[in-house]
């Protein structure tokens, strides 16, 4: 079975965990968005030295690309590629939606999932969410965009049946949507869920090119430039 290196960042939560196949061996977790790059580094150590391993031991690293928080997604894909290449390690994207929408597949029962789609919702500020949509297979109905919600978002899923909404976006969303379809179970995803979908895309061999890895941020990042005064 592979031993895989999980790094999630992506959101207000961050997660290390080191699994082996289908297995968590173990798992360090933080919610203090603001220190997400300070806790990185110890995290990964720290469980290595819990599970008695060398970090030179794994078979690869499987990274949260995207969306979510422009600093968690940076702090988490620099040292996913800084392992990856000290290491000569294969690197696994995995998309952050894609994440947190196995965490409710996993929470909610088969049965209840049964024709229903998976909406998870990253809160974007004011009335905007980072959101894709997936079936119960995690197949990917609607890819992950930006999107401003109100009373209308969803209209067309939720009127052809049950909708599990999931995330940081939930909320906003359920003060403007009351659709009896729509389902808001408390859930949160861990990077154990990360490495259950890095598990998959180790077997099909889904490896990203370093030189070409980078985040998935749906929207462009601007920064404010001082602009010279052309009469200076």
């Amino acid at each position: 079975m592979p031993l895989i290196l999980n790094i999630d960042t992506a959101t207000d939560y961050a997660g290390v965990c080191i699994s082996s196949g289908d297995t968590v061996l173990g798992i360090t977790e933080s919610t203090d968005q603001k220190n997400h790059a300070s806790f990185i580094q110890p995290a990964i150590r720290a469980l290595c030295e819990q599970l008695s391993m060398k970090l030179s031991s794994i078979d690869a690293v499987a990274v949260t690309a995207g969306p979510g928080s422009y600093t968690g997604l940076r702090v988490g894909m620099a040292t996913a590629k800084g392992i990856c290449y000290a290491l000569q390690k294969p690197l696994i994207q995995v998309g952050t939606l894609e994440v947190m929408a196995q965490g409710i597949i996993t929470a909610v029962p088969s049965a209840s999932l049964h024709d229903a789609l998976v909406c998870p919702l990253i809160d974007a500020r004011r009335m905007e969410v980072f959101t894709a949509t997936y079936d119960a297979a995690l197949n990917e109905i609607i890819a992950p965009r930006a999107l401003i919600i109100d009373e209308k978002s969803f209209f067309t899923e939720l009127e052809k049946g049950p909708v599990f909404f999931c995330g940081s976006g939930a909320d906003k969303l359920g003060q403007v949507i009351t659709h009896p379809h729509a389902q808001f179970p408390a859930h949160t995803h861990t990077a154990g869920h990360l490495a259950a979908r890095a598990l998959t895309a180790y077997q099909s061999n889904r490896f990203t090119d370093l030189a070409y890895s980078e985040p998935l941020y749906v929207k462009e990042f601007f920064t404010h430039a001082k602009i010279k005064s052309p009469h200076k």
